[in-house]
């Protein structure tokens, strides 16, 4: 049975891809952006079968309207996609407080209000598969993106509490942790703060480990097939990597973690005991 989808940010990167692969397969897609002509050419190829929507995720009484008309229109919400975000970078000391709260507005906000205005309609189905886009950044942290890494954490607390409250109403949430891609997540879609010459050095070190991090990026148009097995899956999982480098990361992450929570228990204890 052909699905509907309703996906933020569909301009460019995975979310252009997933719309694509939903229309090329039969399904229904509202697809959102800031400037919808970018959608002309799916709405050429597919017709009726798309609904470009104008919007800003950070407004949520826009994000409300655009979910309502999504599901007057075509009567229905399956997959509800919350990959409107954006990399802001910058050190720590470097971030604005404006950064900061625009970082947060976009990547955890809008994603907020965007699930806050499905839900009832996901209730009422019965059904409903939401899918929120995090990064490997979400699991782990970087220098030079920490404004980023905490708006994906925030995502993925926010997330996994979802999953829990919703699964008795038959809604299942998933969280995507894509690794390195060929997007332009790091390009023109990036923001970035004005730098302190006092990190220079680091900043350079940074960048270095950022590339050899990366590796040799995926490619975004393989994320289809991946992101359809997804949403067809009867028991999807609540956390899902794309891309080849990121178990490692995460790997080597939680080790250290519970390493250093393990050496330090006996401070732990004391500080529960005297």
């Amino acid at each position: 049975m052909p699905k509907v989808w309703f996906i933020t940010g569909a301009s460019r990167g995975f979310g252009r891809e997933w719309a694509t692969a939903a229309l090329e397969r039969g399904d229904s897609v509202a697809a959102t952006a800031r400037d919808t002509s970018t959608l002309d050419d799916l709405a050429q190829r597919f017709g009726d079968r798309l609904l470009p929507l104008q919007l800003d995720v950070d407004d949520r009484a826009a994000d409300v309207a655009a979910v309502q008309q999504a599901h007057e229109r075509f009567g229905r919400l399956d997959v509800v996609v919350n990959n409107a975000g954006y990399g802001q970078f910058g050190m720590i000391e470097e971030i604005s407080e404006a950064e900061a709260r625009a970082q947060f507005e976009t990547n955890v906000f809008g994603a907020l209000f965007v699930t806050q205005a499905a839900l009832p309609i996901l209730r009422a189905q019965g059904s409903g598969h939401i899918l929120q886009v995090s990064s490997i950044g979400g699991i782990s942290a970087f220098p030079n993106i920490g404004i980023y890494n905490a708006s994906k954490w925030a995502l993925e607390a926010l997330s996994q509490s979802l999953a829990a409250e919703v699964a008795d109403f038959g809604i299942k949430v998933t969280i995507i942790e894509p690794g390195a891609y060929g997007t332009d997540w790091g390009g023109s879609s990036a923001r970035h703060a004005t730098p302190d010459p006092a990190y220079d050095e680091f900043r350079a070190k940074a960048a270095e480990a950022r590339k050899a991090r990366a590796g040799n990026p995926g490619d975004p148009a393989a994320t289809r097939a991946a992101v359809l097995e997804l949403v067809d899956a009867e028991e999807p999982p609540l956390r899902v990597f794309f891309g080849d480098g990121p178990l490692a990361i995460a790997t080597r992450d939680y080790e250290s973690r519970l390493a250093e929570w393990k050496r330090w228990e006996p401070l732990s204890v004391k500080a529960h005991r005297g």
